[in-house]
């Protein structure tokens, strides 16, 4: 899409205006300045996803779409999770850490921060494994992906 202001401010309206709802969406500039790239998430039947794929390429800001379930691609989302960690819990954390190819990026006397990046699925698995009382801060990134081999997304 086009790297201007409001660009991004009109595909929301866009899905709010028909009340499709966004569940990830992350925006970044490209190689060429003039542009950003953004992946976008959502749910919905093959019309619904029809029907926002037409609604989004008749934008002005819109240069290129692609729908990257139509392919394979590689997906990642970064999530930072800070979690409690004294005592005995201080060895378990980094277990789980080390297992899910975690970073710890930030210790106290109580707290460990983790880095951790992957599928949602494999986010969702992390927290899923700690105690919910320990977990006091979970922040992710939002979904990006990348299609793979030779299919690309060029203007």
């Amino acid at each position: 899409m086009e790297n201007e202001a409001g660009a991004l401010s009109r595909v929301a309206g866009l899905f709010s205006a028909r009340g499709y709802n966004i569940e990830s969406l992350t925006v970044a500039p490209t190689e060429d300045p003039s542009l950003s790239r953004m992946t976008l998430v959502t749910r919905g039947t093959d019309e619904v996803i029809e029907q926002i794929t037409k609604q989004l390429n008749k934008l002005i800001d819109v240069v290129k779409l692609m729908d990257m379930y139509e392919g394979p691609h590689i997906e990642r989302e970064l999530m930072l999770i800070k979690v409690r960690a004294a005592n005995g819990g201080r060895e378990e954390v980094k277990r789980l850490a080390d297992i899910f190819r975690g970073r710890i990026v930030d210790v106290t006397d109580t707290l460990y921060t983790v880095e951790l990046t992957g599928d949602g699925e494999k986010l969702d698995a992390f927290i899923a494994a700690l105690p919910q009382a320990d977990i006091i801060e979970v922040v992710r990134s939002g979904v990006t992906g990348i299609a793979r081999g030779e299919r690309a997304l060029r203007v």
